[in-house]
């Protein structure tokens, strides 16, 4: 398979540095046009400079490829709006956007204020949505896009003091099982990338063995086929140290209690065969899991008369 973004445009946001920069110079490796953005702030999100992203173009047209640089924060709806009209204004059409930027305001959740929860969602959740709605008029009119969000094992399997980021990175797979439904008509495709790696925002936690196996360039290559013109829709790639496995949400079979005594004791006496995974179904659509119970209930119903 040959994976070509030729005469395509993209946008990276967060790519000043470690993942987005390593997924902005992939994508251009392969012949896209890449709009970097990076609001150049600091871990925690303050601050804030244009020299990050301006640096990452210098290394994209130095090897050839085409770059501008954007400074917009992912959080502000005006600048996202303004990013998109730049992409356009400079290349004429928005094929791709990677939704890669975050801060950390790590903390046990007895010791964290709200407004550290609210930032971290704000940008993480929020910034991927308004990223991600700042594209999608363009992409829909287009009939053709790909949107990636980054989510992480700290949302998936949690991670202890990171309540806020791990709230926020579930939530973006939300966003894209809606988004993956929407957006199918369109030719819009919608994935998640969620990776592990050494970067600014977790590098000072590793040792420099740990940084070598964990470089963002061994997630980069999965994030973007993600956003490639085969790329499938509604899945979500765990990409770190060379390893590439999906992540999925599975349900068990379950006890159907219709037409039976339905308590908390019978649930509690049946809780192993409820939580067994034995027989475990994928449902790829909310509505699919409520056919499903709803046909369980029929065929219980209908056996008991």
């Amino acid at each position: 398979m040959t994976v070509s973004f030729k005469d395509q445009v993209a946008i990276v946001t967060g790519a000043g540095g470690g993942l987005g920069r390593s997924h902005a110079l992939t994508l251009a490796s392969h012949g896209a046009a890449v709009v970097v953005n990076d609001f150049g702030g600091a871990r925690d999100g303050s601050g804030g400079t244009t020299e990050a992203s301006e640096a990452v173009v210098r290394e994209i047209t130095a090897a050839g490829g085409r770059a501008i640089a954007n400074a917009g924060n992912v959080a502000s709806e005006s600048d996202m709006a303004e990013m998109v009209e730049q992409a356009l204004s400079a290349f004429g059409r928005v094929d791709v956007l990677i939704n890669n930027a975050g801060i950390l305001r790590d903390k046990s959740f007895a010791k964290m204020e709200i407004e550290d929860f609210r930032r971290v969602v704000e940008v993480h959740l929020m910034g991927t949505t308004i990223a991600t709605k700042a594209v999608w008029a363009q992409m829909r009119e287009q009939k053709y896009g790909r949107i990636l969000v980054t989510s992480s094992t700290s949302g998936s399997y949690g991670n202890f003091g990171q309540s806020n980021y791990g709230a926020a990175k579930m939530g973006v797979l939300g966003l894209m099982n809606v988004l993956h439904l929407e957006g199918a008509k369109y030719g819009i495709h919608v994935n998640a990338i969620v990776p592990t790696a050494a970067t600014r925002m977790t590098g000072d936690m590793m040792d420099p063995a740990m940084l070598e196996l964990l470089a963002p360039d061994l997630v980069s290559p999965a994030a973007v086929w993600l956003v490639s013109c085969d790329a499938p829709s509604r899945t979500a790639l765990l990409a770190g140290a060379g390893t590439v496995a999906r992540l999925a949400l599975v349900e068990s079979q379950g006890v159907c209690f219709a037409g039976q005594e339905f308590t908390p004791e019978t649930v509690g006496d049946r809780f192993e065969e409820i939580a067994s995974l034995d027989g475990q179904i994928e449902v790829m659509a909310g509505l699919d899991h409520v056919e499903r119970i709803i046909a369980n209930a029929r065929a219980a119903l209908a056996k008991k008369d």
